[in-house]
């Protein structure tokens, strides 16, 4: 038997035209994707702890979950239930930590429901969740990529005008930096700038320094340091961003929200 393809609820036709994801994109000052060379490394972890920072911070902000195949932004961040469809589109999560989210995890007929999708549609779907997305006006917009430089990478680089950049980031062995390189190489092809590199789960399993040096042979900005920390998991299960608890990890993902915020609105003044 075929696999029974998901559909997203309130697939609204047509559509998105151009001009519609144009106009949506425009409303967003800045455009932030998250990506990896590889799984693993704690990307979704680093990109809604940097949200929930900066939303502290008073910024406005949202996250795009497009790990088409493991949508985990939502438990993260407290996001319960399915979003509702008004008629400026679909409207996202509203989160306890002041950011909003739209994942296909909360699109999809159940919680457990499997992603079987070819690239093509794929491309629809990242257009759809873009363009028919009432974001209204925010600062930033985080984009939570896939691992790799595959198809929904690509798509969400192709669709979203004006991307501010990509933070990439990786864990410090010598095997994920090869990973990290190929990354920055994807983000170069598309002429898009590598904000930062963010070094991730350091410490005595996979060592450190990675991070920076990766960093150093591209010319580009070091964000920071995250030591491994067991209270990253605790939380992400709890749906409390560890960035709100005052422990090594916690303390480390707001020096790196600090310095991408520094870095992003500086450039802007």
């Amino acid at each position: 038997m075929a696999p029974r393809v998901m559909k997203l609820k309130g697939n609204a036709e047509p559509r998105p035209g151009e001009d519609m994801l144009a106009e949506r994109m425009r409303n967003i000052k800045h455009k932030v994707l998250i990506m990896s060379g590889k799984g693993g490394v704690g990307k979704t972890s680093v990109a809604v702890n940097v949200s929930v920072h900066l939303a502290e911070m008073g910024r406005r902000v949202a996250i795009l979950d497009l790990d088409l195949h493991g949508p985990n932004v939502p438990p993260m961040v407290g996001a319960i239930g399915a979003p509702a469809v008004s008629e400026k589109g679909i409207e996202p999560l509203p989160t306890p930590f002041g950011v909003r989210v739209l994942s296909l995890g909360t699109l999809l007929p159940s919680r457990d429901a499997p992603v079987i999708w070819r690239g093509p549609l794929k491309h629809s779907a990242i257009r759809q969740m873009l363009g028919d997305t009432n974001w209204g006006e925010l600062d930033y917009l985080f984009v939570d990529l896939p691992p790799g430089t595959g198809d929904e990478a690509l798509s969400a680089a192709h669709l979203i005008s004006g991307a501010t950049g990509v933070v990439i980031v990786i864990t410090p062995q010598e095997v994920a930096l090869m990973d990290g390189r190929r990354a920055i190489k994807f983000a170069e092809a598309l002429n898009l700038r590598v904000l930062g590199v963010v070094e991730n789960m350091a410490g005595e399993i996979f060592g450190s320094g990675g991070g920076k040096k990766l960093a150093e042979e591209y010319g580009v900005p070091f964000l920071g340091s995250v030591p491994m920390d067991p209270e990253v998991v605790r939380s992400g299960d709890e749906g409390v961003p560890v960035v709100k608890k005052d422990t090594p990890a916690g303390r480390a993902l707001r020096e790196v929200a600090d310095r991408l915020l520094s870095l992003i609105e500086s450039d802007t003044q």
